[in-house]
């Protein structure tokens, strides 16, 4: 499903057999959920990725924590966490998730040449975690 910023995202009326990353989203999706249930809507991002951080160790995923990576011969693009090869998460603490969100998160997709990106915003009273495709995407 393509959404109006024209970004490809998943939804559970896209669900395939052929999803990437299946299983580790679900894994994280419910680490998203504990951490919500923990800390309630109305923390700092801070907060938030320490949480997911200590969910991360006990889960014992690879992963790492404020992870920047090189674009044009300087480290910038700095994501939340990167679990290496895999997946990019961008925690989010405010009222909505705007474009620039998914701009962005397409960015560091690009930049890392990632298939997979979720933009999880907190603050949301129903939490629902969006998962954002790397078009351009090219296996190694």
């Amino acid at each position: 499903m393509i959404n109006a910023a024209g970004f490809i995202m998943e939804t559970s009326r896209t669900l395939r057999k052929d999803i990437f990353e299946k299983e580790l989203s679900y894994q994280l999706v419910g680490i998203f959920f504990s951490v919500q249930e923990q800390l309630g809507r109305y923390c700092r991002e801070i907060q938030y990725c320490d949480a997911i951080e200590q969910e991360l160790k006990i889960r014992k995923f690879h992963y790492q924590r404020e992870y920047s990576f090189p674009v044009a011969g300087r480290l910038s693009n700095r994501v939340d966490f990167l679990i290496p090869g895999r997946v990019i998460i961008d925690v989010k603490a405010k009222p909505f998730v705007e474009r620039e969100d998914y701009d962005q998160m397409r960015r560091y997709l690009q930049s890392a040449n990632i298939r997979l990106g979720m933009i999880v915003n907190f603050r949301n009273k129903f939490l629902l975690p969006k998962r954002v495709l790397n078009p351009a995407y090219e296996p190694h």
